[in-house]
């Protein structure tokens, strides 16, 4: 597990201990059950286990473990001067809510937009709620994740800054309880998976560069 997530939970961590050490004050173990449960299940949450990216220079691979809500074609995408494909991922409590480089590349700016805080599956989440987006330079074009906050998660987290190379499946940062993770692909790339789909960060491949995957670009 990864210290720096851990980190990210220090909180919610330490009111579980103290629960469950009052608990045991005032009734023995089964007063600190509550407490020890909730301690389980905020070191699940904040789980952060190694990822092995595929070994296929044509793929682009998840930003985040969950399931595709919706692939959107045509999508806005300035950071590629037009239009591109969008692929939103909706993360429950039960995934690991680490965020992964989609692509290898250089960062290129990454920016925080305050929002309110709607279910992070309805449509209109992307436009409205609290959001950081990433633009990742590549030499086949550029790529961009949009870690979007939810209902229940109010807290973003970035680990990496512009100017920074990372590596596919490298951490860049995290999102804290609920929420959803879109990936924008330029034209040149095309979507491998449905909605509906289930998907790992920094595991499954999601699309690919076409002109790498043998068709004319």
């Amino acid at each position: 597990m990864s210290c720096r997530a851990l980190f990210e939970g220090w909180l919610p961590l330490l009111v579980a201990v103290a629960v469950a050490a009052v608990g045991w004050r005032l009734a023995g173990p089964w007063g600190a059950t509550p407490g020890v449960l909730a301690l389980i299940g905020v070191i699940w949450f904040f789980r952060d286990p190694e990822r092995r990216p595929p070994d296929d220079p044509a793929a682009i691979i998840a930003p985040a473990d969950g399931r595709v809500v919706q692939i959107e074609q045509g999508a806005e995408f300035a950071a590629a001067g037009g239009r591109g494909r969008r692929i939103s991922i909706f993360l429950s409590v039960f995934d690991v809510h680490i965020n992964r480089a989609p692509v290898a590349g250089t960062i290129r700016s990454s920016e925080h937009s305050p929002g309110i805080f709607l279910d992070a599956r309805r449509p209109e989440a992307a436009g409205r709620n609290e959001r950081r987006d990433w633009v990742i330079e590549t030499g086949r074009g550029p790529c961009a994740v949009a870690q979007i906050a939810g209902l229940i998660a109010r807290r973003i987290v970035a680990w990496s800054r512009p100017g920074d190379r990372v590596a596919a499946g490298e951490r860049i940062g995290m999102i804290r309880f609920g929420s959803r993770t879109d990936l924008l692909i330029p034209e040149s790339a095309d979507v491998a998976v449905r909605v509906g789909d289930r998907v790992r960060a920094g595991e499954t491949i999601v699309a690919r560069w076409r002109h790498l995957a043998g068709e004319a670009p």
